[in-house]
């Protein structure tokens, strides 16, 4: 994994950079130009922080908090800390000034510059979380979407610009990539968010489907909760398909990169799928091989499609 030079000597900065592997994508792989698997690293790593702070998931030991300035009270105060992080962002993108604090946010500011990259994808992500602390249910899709603007869809948008490869249809296909791969990752971890008192399933579909809070607190799915896991799984599946054409508008590495969001976010629905939609004794991951054949896939489709 190429880390940004910036963040390699500070332990919070590296285990936040560590928790890439674990994600449903490839993040930066090695078949990508080295310039590219750093910027994209430095992107992660915001993107991260941003996530660990909301969600309370950051490093023990306070270094992230004192990076950004927090008073030592301040520390497990989420609201607080993103504000944090944001001025740092701010610093990022300034010209004057000592510079930004946090290592990861040092690591981001040549990115930001060889890129050309706006404010706005990042303060995006930081409002999706900033959402997370104040709003802990979803009365309907369109409202889910609306989150997914924020949450996910910048991540994308920052991979067309680093690659130099943005147009008003790639960034629609992406973003319906993007809300795509989120849908997923809620429905992996509806047990998880709801230790955290928060349902990424919508409130209409979930009286629809004669679900309720209880039934997600259950140590199994009985019928109506896999009825509704597979309701937004299809969901996602379908807009998951709008990135084959994003695949196939594309070339080289770029194109396996792409490949590798798409058949990640399908086989980790394939993994859901297996587990017969039961998503509740913990995240349906998926396997090696089955995401080295969703991505075979993609490419392939991809190519009859031109």
């Amino acid at each position: 994994m190429t880390r940004p030079r910036e963040a390699r000597d500070d332990a919070a900065a590296t285990a936040t950079l560590d928790k890439a592997a674990h994600e449903n994508f490839p993040v930066a792989p090695f078949f990508l130009p080295r310039a590219w698997r750093g910027d994209l690293m430095a992107v992660y790593g915001f993107a991260r922080l941003v996530d660990d702070i909301g969600d309370g998931d950051l490093a023990p030991g306070g270094a992230d908090a004192r990076h950004l300035g927090l008073e030592p009270g301040q520390s497990e105060d989420r609201l607080a800390a993103l504000d944090a992080l944001e001025a740092d962002l701010h610093r990022v993108f300034s010209s004057t000034g000592g510079g930004p604090r946090h290592p990861l946010m040092r690591a981001l500011r040549p990115t930001v510059r060889s890129c050309a990259l706006t404010p706005e994808p990042f303060l995006g992500l930081l409002e999706a979380n900033r959402q997370d602390q104040k709003v802990r249910r979803y009365g309907t899709y369109g409202e889910l979407l609306a989150y997914c603007e924020l949450s996910a869809n910048p991540v994308g948008r920052l991979v067309l610009q680093i690659t130099g490869t943005a147009s008003p249809e790639r960034i629609r296909r992406s973003d319906a990539v993007c809300t795509a791969l989120q849908i997923t990752e809620h429905l992996q971890d509806v047990a998880e968010d709801l230790g955290r008192d928060r349902i990424y399933l919508p409130a209409e579909d979930m009286a629809r489907f004669h679900v309720g809070e209880t039934d997600l607190a259950a140590p199994s799915a009985g019928a109506a909760v896999r009825s509704l896991v597979a309701f937004e799984a299809e969901r996602a599946r379908e807009l998951l398909a709008e990135g084959v054409p994003l695949v196939g508008s594309v070339h080289g590495r770029l194109k396996l990169l792409l490949a590798g969001f798409v058949g990640g976010g399908r086989a980790a629905l394939g993994a859901i799928s297996a587990a017969g939609f039961d998503v509740l004794p913990g995240p349906p991951g998926p396997t090696a091989p089955g995401l080295l054949r969703e991505v075979g896939n993609v490419l392939r489709r991809a190519h009859r499609e031109r």
